[in-house]
């Protein structure tokens, strides 16, 4: 792979980790000189976190995101917290309801994860008059938020774009692409995008780009169909899939055409389905990112914030975004790494997202064992 090139984005850059065990509650390691229990709360352990996430399209979610911000608050408020969690199921009129819900019931601070991160401004200044701190969750919503916890997005994409390259094997400037990107009206869309094309613009034919509605894997089969009809499927040598779900409507929609030897596809989330195609050689990478790490910190930020301890707030917010509304955001941007077949052990078993039995069941335990992944 070759090596990582210096980014220029708002946010501080933050370098692709090789391994996710950095561990965020230990202050030393944050660079922390005092102590955030010194600080006068503001609240007890009495907290109520408010958590609104965007869909559930996305397995993870569900699995990951709720249950560990749940069982991070109740470890840091002595079992004293509660989480109080909506899916808006990608309805943005829905998330504004759910938004204004948790406000009418003087939840102490809001993760939101915005479907729509323009449309949600509103609520979020509603929140913001009702002195209830918001902190803004995978997605950066607009509106006057006092925090931001995702991953490096346009790091996501360059490792991506850099990642189809490399499975293509020395492409040319004809060699033609889809490019399969996200919701219009997600932000993080936008900058996966972004930097998937820093790395694809100029050495290959991007011949198809979609800005696929809702994430909806059945929304990218239709579009991968229409992209085969316009391309010809023999002429497809690639395709950028910005998440594994859409991934799994690309491999459809190329499997219904007739294709036998499916071009490098590329993913995001390490999704189980995802991990099994990537066992199997069906998809090529996903993009791991420590759901643990990224959950974890937004529990410890949401408590910091509302019982006081500016310390450790400050330490988990180091890095600085700009949104359309706001500037110099105190964020968090938590590192990614490219999943092949060549370190699932090193990444989602090693951070026990998943265990071997999960991946190689029966029809995958050919394929497990051919890449070493046995026991």
């Amino acid at each position: 792979m070759r090596p990582l090139r210096p980014l220029r984005r708002t946010a501080t850059a933050v370098a692709a980790a090789s391994t996710l065990t950095l561990s965020l509650a230990a202050c030393g390691a944050l660079g922390v000189t005092g102590d955030s229990s010194e600080a006068s709360p503001t609240k007890g352990n009495d907290v109520t976190v408010g958590l609104l996430l965007p869909e559930t399209a996305n397995t993870r979610y569900d699995k990951f995101d709720f249950p560990i911000i749940r069982n991070k608050v109740l470890e840091l408020t002595d079992k004293q917290g509660r989480v109080v969690y909506q899916n808006a199921d990608a309805d943005a009129s829905k998330q504004a309801a759910q938004l204004q819900q948790m406000i009418d019931d003087q939840v102490d601070v809001i993760l939101l994860d915005a479907v729509d991160s323009h449309a949600i401004a509103t609520g979020v200044q509603k929140a913001k008059d009702a002195g209830i701190p918001v902190i803004a969750y995978d997605r950066l919503a607009e509106g006057p938020i006092d925090a931001y916890v995702s991953f490096d997005n346009e790091l996501v994409g360059e490792v991506q774009g850099r990642s189809l390259l490399e499975a293509m094997e020395a492409p040319d400037s004809s060699d033609k692409i889809v490019m399969m990107n996200g919701s219009p009206t997600d932000p993080n869309a936008k900058q996966f995008k972004a930097g998937a094309l820093s790395e694809l613009n100029g050495s290959v034919d991007i011949a198809k780009s979609y800005d696929t509605k809702d994430w909806k894997p059945e929304n990218a089969t239709a579009n991968m169909a229409q992209a085969i009809k316009s391309i010809g499927l023999s002429n497809i040598k690639g395709v950028y899939s910005a998440n594994d779900g859409m991934a799994g409507g690309v491999i459809k929609a190329l499997k219904a055409a007739g294709v036998t030897n499916l071009p490098p596809i590329t993913g995001q989330d390490a999704e189980l389905d995802a991990v099994q195609r990537i066992v199997s050689g069906e998809q090529y990478m996903s993009v791991y990112k420590s759901y643990p790490q990224e959950a974890e910190s937004a529990a410890q930020m949401a408590v910091a914030k509302v019982q006081g301890k500016d310390i450790q707030f400050d330490s988990l917010t180091q890095n600085q975004v700009d949104s359309p509304t706001g500037k110099d955001i105190p964020a968090l941007l938590v590192p990614v790494v490219a999943l092949t077949q060549d370190n699932i052990k090193e990444t989602v078993l090693a951070d026990g997202i998943y265990e071997l039995s999960e991946i190689c069941t029966a029809e995958y335990k050919a394929d497990c064992a051919q890449i070493g992944l046995s026991k």
